[in-house]
């Protein structure tokens, strides 16, 4: 059977059943590897036997501050050998109706804030037969109680599936205004391989939504390090800072917005954030001047700013050590076998030092827009990726990220499209004529 992303946690359970693998850290609230595995056992059976089927896809509407629901939910589904949709808390119930309905999604599970959104979502899409909440269940038909949506066997299950069968369906507006669903497949999903790690305990702080590529990777990839994760529902620097203090994390995940706050902080400076030796920045460009502060204020600690696409699957790039302060503003060189490429209007390549657009390839680890073939074929020419993304190289393969070709706004780490916003400005009976354009701002 293929290595699928949930024999991790079987791993885990096995050998260290005890240990706490995540922890809530705005309520205490921690998550044994043995319990985990138990729960997401309990609820695969439960899919499997109210008729989810192998490749169905079953919806994640749960909130950050649900955020250990939101984890047994992802091992549960693809136990379940089903399809994993993280949806994103943010959206209105015509945009959520929208993804749920792109991706024919069969089932869903919510928490107590996002369920609203999701039943009024659900109303015109027959498909989904099934609402697991933790919220009330009198809000329409088909919502089953959390606690109820458990078998009785909670022994290991997995619906056999092979790699090429479908892990996940992540919604991005990277490219488009209008979300595509990223196919990722059993074969092309983990950038750090399955296997047993030396368990030290130590802890990967983690802020941002589950449902997004960073946050989905957090799922697994610190167990996989021997590391437990330290999840932070609502960054707020204050707290951050406080759970460091008190936590003592050897990783932490920050975006370039909340690393902004953070340097800004008047706590930063006398800080003690001497027990972090990885602090990963990503989802964003990020200003060379704030990776250099960071750096100087964890000189033992291995500050990575790294590039990341939802549609590039697994292909990230990481930047040596010592090599901040001679590439200033580079993500870093590609982690084989990644290729990249820098091509001109005419997709001839261009020479080093050379700003043009990213191109990706990521042999045998391809991934492709769900029910879109001709949006995948413009994305993806003769196995190169064509990202969007101005870029350049230099002289020796490191990357520097410029720009993006298509009218994005980032904000947070968050892409914001222009037109999406002057629509709903259009909507309001005393607006005539909108137009909205991005204004750099330091954070």
């Amino acid at each position: 059977m293929t290595d699928l992303l949930p024999d991790q946690l079987r791993l885990m359970a096995e050998h260290v059943p005890d240990e706490v693998g995540f922890t809530d850290v705005a309520t205490g609230g921690d998550l044994t590897f043995g319990e985990w595995e138990r729960r997401s056992n309990r609820l695969a059976r439960w899919l499997v036997a109210r008729g989810v089927a192998k490749g169905d896809r079953v919806a994640i509407h749960v909130p950050p501050e649900e955020p250990d629901r939101f984890l047994v939910a992802y091992s549960a589904i693809h136990k379940a050998g089903a399809v994993a949709v993280p949806t994103s808390t943010r959206l209105v119930a015509r945009e959520l109706a929208y993804v749920l309905g792109h991706a024919g999604a069969v089932a869903a599970v919510s928490g107590v804030s996002s369920t609203p959104a999701l039943v009024a979502a659900g109303a015109d899409l027959p498909a989904l037969r099934h609402v697991v909440t933790t919220g009330p269940t009198d809000l329409g038909a088909g919502l089953v109680a959390w606690d109820e949506a458990v078998h009785p066997d909670h022994s290991a299950i997995q619906v056999p599936v092979t790699g090429d069968d479908m892990a996940d369906i992540m919604y991005t507006s990277g490219t488009t205004g209008r979300p595509k669903g990223v196919v990722v497949r059993h074969r092309n999903v983990a950038m750090v391989p399955n296997g047993l790690p030396r368990w030290t305990g130590s802890g990967w702080l983690h802020a941002s939504p589950m449902f997004t590529f960073a946050g989905i990777a957090s799922t697994y990839n610190p167990m996989k390090l021997g590391m437990r994760l330290l999840y932070l529902p609502r960054f707020d620097v204050d707290r951050w800072l406080d759970v460091v203090d008190r936590r003592r994390p050897g990783a932490v995940f920050l975006v370039p917005a909340m690393a902004e706050l953070l340097i800004a902080s008047p706590r930063f400076a006398n800080a003690d954030l001497s027990s972090i030796t990885l602090c990963s920045l990503g989802s964003a460009p990020v200003a060379p001047g704030t990776v250099a502060r960071l750096q100087e204020k964890l000189p033992g600690a291995m500050v990575s700013n790294s590039w990341g696409m939802t549609e590039a699957g697994p292909a990230f790039c990481v930047m040596p050590p010592g090599e901040h302060a001679r590439r200033v503003g580079s993500v870093g060189l590609p982690v084989p076998p990644v290729e990249l490429r820098i091509a001109g209007e005419d997709g001839v390549d261009l020479p080093a030092g050379e700003v043009g657009e990213l191109l990706v390839r990521n042999p045998g680890r391809e991934r492709e827009y769900f029910r879109d073939p001709e949006a995948t074929a413009r994305t993806w020419q003769g196995g190169w990726l064509h990202t969007g993304d101005l870029a350049r190289l230099d002289e020796d393969g490191y990357l520097y990220i410029v720009g993006r070709r298509k009218d994005v706004i980032i904000r947070g780490g968050n892409n914001v499209h222009a037109a999406d916003v002057e629509a709903v400005l259009y909507e309001h009976p005393a607006v005539r004529e909108a137009a909205v354009a991005g204004v750099e701002h330091r954070v």
